[in-house]
This record gives C-alpha cells, sequence and structure tokens, in this order.
C-alpha cells in the first residue's frame, strides 16, 4: 500500500469513528470509500458495532459491504444516521463535485437523507474553487441524449459524452453522463439550479451545502475541516 492509499485509509477510519451501534449507514463509492465500508465490516465482526445496517449508494458497494458482513437495505423515506463518502472536488465551503466514478445519482438520494453526511479524500481533491480540477458529471436520460447534450452546451458549452471503450458509459440507473467544464466565476447554487431545470437532465455531481466535515489526507496526516464560508 503506497503512502497516500494509507492516509486515504487512516481518513476513512476516523470517519468510521463516527459511526454508532444500531445506526443506518449510507455507504459511499470509490476507491477511499471501499476502506470506510471495509473498516466497517471489520468492526462488525470484532464486536466492537452491532446492529449496523448498510444502504449501498452503488451496485459496487453493496456487494463489498455483503462480502465484508455488512447488511444492506434498499434507500426508503426514513432517515439515515451518517453517511460516508468520497469526493472528486471539495472546495473551502465543503461544496462537493462527485460522480467520476459513475454513482452520483445513488450517492445524493441516499446522502441527501443522512442526518452527517461525512467526506473522505485524500488532498489531491481540494480545490478554491469548484470546477478547478474536475469536470462536472451530469447524469442524462438516453432517449434523446444528443438532443440534451444541445441543451447542456447552451449552459456548459464544454463537454463530452462519457464512453466506455467504443460505447457510452451506462450508470446503475441505466443513464448516460457527460462530463462538462465549469468556467471560472460560475455561481454553483445558480448553476445547479439552471442544471436541474434544463430537460433530459436526471441530477449532477454537484453536492452543495450537504456536507457537515471532510477529513483530507495528505503526505503530513489527516486533517479534518468544516464548512468555511456557506
Amino acid at each position: 500500500m503506497s503512502d497516500l492509499e494509507a492516509l486515504k485509509k487512516e481518513a476513512a477510519l476516523r470517519a468510521v469513528a463516527l459511526v454508532e451501534s444500531g445506526m443506518r449507514v449510507g455507504l459511499g463509492t470509490g476507491s477511499t470509500a471501499k476502506y470506510a465500508i471495509e473498516e466497517l465490516g471489520r468492526k462488525l465482526s470484532s464486536g466492537e458495532l452491532s446492529g449496523i445496517v448498510g444502504v449501498a449508494t452503488s451496485e459496487a458497494s453493496d456487494a463489498l459491504a455483503r462480502q465484508v458482513g455488512i447488511p444492506v437495505e434498499p434507500l426508503d423515506p426514513r432517515p439515515l444516521d451518517i453517511a460516508i463518502d468520497g469526493a472528486d472536488e471539495i472546495a473551502p465551503n465543503l461544496d462537493l463535485i462527485k460522480g467520476l466514478g459513475g454513482a452520483l445519482l445513488r450517492e445524493k438520494l441516499t446522502e441527501v437523507q443522512a442526518r452527517r453526511f461525512v467526506v473522505i479524500a485524500d488532498h489531491t481533491k481540494l480545490v478554491e474553487r469548484i470546477g478547478e480540477k474536475s469536470a462536472l458529471p451530469i447524469e442524462i436520460a438516453r432517449f434523446g441524449f444528443l438532443s440534451t447534450i444541445e441543451r447542456l452546451r447552451e449552459v456548459l458549452p464544454a463537454g463530452r459524452l462519457r464512453q466506455n471503450g467504443a460505447q457510452p458509459y451506462v450508470t446503475d440507473n441505466g443513464n448516460y453522463i457527460f462530463d462538462a467544464q465549469i468556467p471560472a466565476g460560475q455561481d454553483s447554487d445558480a448553476l445547479e439550479r439552471t442544471l436541474k431545470g434544463t430537460l433530459g437532465v436526471v441530477d449532477t455531481g454537484l453536492f452543495l451545502g450537504m456536507a457537515e466535515r471532510a477529513f483530507v489526507a495528505a503526505p503530513d496526516g489527516v486533517t479534518e475541516l468544516t464548512p468555511q464560508g456557506r
């Protein structure tokens, strides 16, 4: 395991330390979130935790959770006690871009119901503004997707349909993803409203005002961040 991977795991362990017995836990998706799922499974196996139920944000996370012994339920209207997930960008106010792993819709549906949403990531995900490093994933309906992309280009001209080899990438929900570039100076809240009002858009990778804290792994250790300025 590389030094950075070890620190990502430490960030995940810091987040899992917030989980108490009897909680319903949102299980994130991605290379850092998998450490949290594995640690929850270890704690259940060792008896450090009991009565944990997971709600997975992707088919991959569902499979991993079951593999390590975490009971998994479908998402329903009940709130989750906590959700733990990674991010592709983290702004100082803890606004996020998520979805490079393709699970943005299930992630947002799950994490919006969590009483506490905790982010785990490495320091390369920190940015001064949303869209500084990462494309913005936008999940779109497959039917009429070329027309939807034309509408999106009126808002965000630079972007492309995500590919999986020669074919479009397909999400767990059977949709496509358009990866768009956000220009500097774009207001994230206004952009989210515009994109969600664009016909054919299912949801976006903008997770605004949702995270309560982030554990960020850097070469000098793990730092805990809270929202600044939102």
